[in-house]
C-alpha cells in the first residue's frame, strides 16, 4: 500500500453551514481553493473542528462528495470518523471510500472508557471493512478523556496493515515521540496534533501535523513544515514562534467556534457555527484573538 503521500500539513477543515445549519456548498468549495491555494497537504472533512459530532451521515456524505470534487486530486482527502458505536464506524468507512476518500482518520470512542482489548478490536474491525484503505488512528484525550497506549499502537501498526498513521493531540510530546519510536520500523505515519507543537513533532519524526490554523492562516502553519523539510530549522523554529500566540489566544473562546471566528475575521465570511455553539462575542477574549492577528499581520 503506498503511504507515501501522507505527510505535510493536512487541515481539518471547516464546515461552513447556512441558516438551516446544511453545508454552504459554495462557501465549502471556496474554503477548499483557499486552503489548497496556502499550500496545504491534504484536507480532513469532518475532524473536531469540522464539527463532526453534530453533522447527519447524509450531510457528511454531501459534503464529501463536494470536497473532493473541489480538491480535483490537487491533495488528499481523507474523512473523520468519531462515532462511538462500531458499527456506525464501519458504516462511515465504507461511504467515505465510495465517495473518493484517499484515507479515514477514526478517534477512539468518546463517553466510553474501554479496555485495551476492545479498542484493539473496535479498531482493527474498523480497518478490516475497508481493506485497501490507509487507515489513521486519531488519539484525542483532550476530548474523550482517555489516551490510546503506546502498546495499543504499537500493536494496531504491526498487526493490521492498513492502519498506516495517526495524529496524536495528546500535546504531550514524550507521547507523540513514543509512538513513532515503538512503530518506525514498519513505516508508520504519525502526525503531530497541536499546532504549536509542529516543529517539535516533526524534530521527533513526525511526517507533518494536522493543522487547525491552516483554516485561516495556511501561510504561516505550512511556513513550519516547509523550513523545517529544506532543512532550515531555525527558520521552521522561528515561523512556529511567530505562530504560536495567534494559536493560543484561541484558547479563551468556547471550542470549537475561534477556528471558524477567526476565519470570518480575515475576511474569509465562513459563518456561524452549529448550535448550541455561538461565535464569541465582543469582548476581552475575542480583542485577544484580534490582538494577535493584528501583530502576525494577518489583518
Amino acid at each position: 500500500m503506498n503511504t507515501d503521500f501522507i505527510k505535510g500539513v493536512v487541515v481539518p477543515i471547516l464546515t461552513p453551514i447556512d441558516e438551516n445549519e446544511l453545508i454552504d456548498e459554495k462557501k465549502m468549495r471556496e474554503q477548499v481553493d483557499f486552503v489548497i491555494n496556502g499550500g496545504v497537504s491534504g484536507i480532513l472533512a469532518f475532524g473536531s473542528n469540522g464539527e463532526f459530532y453534530v453533522i447527519e451521515e447524509d450531510e457528511m456524505e454531501r459534503g464529501l462528495k463536494i470536497m473532493v470534487d473541489q480538491a480535483a486530486g490537487r491533495v488528499p482527502v481523507y474523512f473523520g470518523i468519531g462515532a462511538i458505536s462500531t458499527k456506525k464506524c464501519v458504516r462511515l468507512a465504507k461511504m467515505a471510500v465510495a465517495n473518493g476518500a484517499a484515507g479515514i482518520s477514526v478517534l477512539q470512542p468518546m463517553f466510553l472508557k474501554p479496555t485495551e482489548t476492545e479498542l484493539f478490536e473496535h479498531f482493527k474491525t474498523i480497518a478490516e471493512a475497508v481493506p485497501d484503505t490507509p487507515m489513521l488512528l486519531y488519539n484525542n484525550p483532550g476530548r474523550v478523556g482517555y489516551t490510546m497506549s503506546g502498546n495499543l499502537v504499537e500493536r494496531l501498526a504491526h498487526e493490521v496493515k492498513n492502519i498506516v498513521g495517526m495524529k496524536d493531540t495528546s500535546g504531550d510530546i514524550t507521547q507523540t515521540s513514543e509512538f513513532i519510536r515503538r512503530t518506525r520500523d514498519v513505516n508508520f505515519k504519525v502526525f503531530g496534533g497541536k499546532d504549536t507543537l509542529l516543529y517539535a513533532s516533526m524534530c521527533h519524526g513526525a511526517v507533518g501535523g494536522v493543522c487547525t490554523a491552516a483554516n485561516f492562516m495556511p501561510e504561516l502553519i505550512t511556513d513550519v513544515y516547509n523550513k523545517y523539510v529544506a532543512g532550515d530549522l531555525q527558520g521552521s523554529l522561528e515561523a512556529q514562534f511567530k505562530l504560536n500566540p495567534v494559536r493560543l489566544s484561541m484558547d479563551g473562546a468556547s471550542f470549537p467556534v475561534a477556528a471558524k471566528d477567526m476565519a470570518n475575521l480575515r475576511g474569509r465570511e465562513i459563518g456561524v457555527p452549529y448550535k448550541p455553539n455561538l461565535p464569541t462575542p465582543e469582548g476581552p477574549v475575542l480583542e485577544k484573538i484580534k490582538k494577535e492577528m493584528k501583530t502576525a499581520g494577518l489583518i
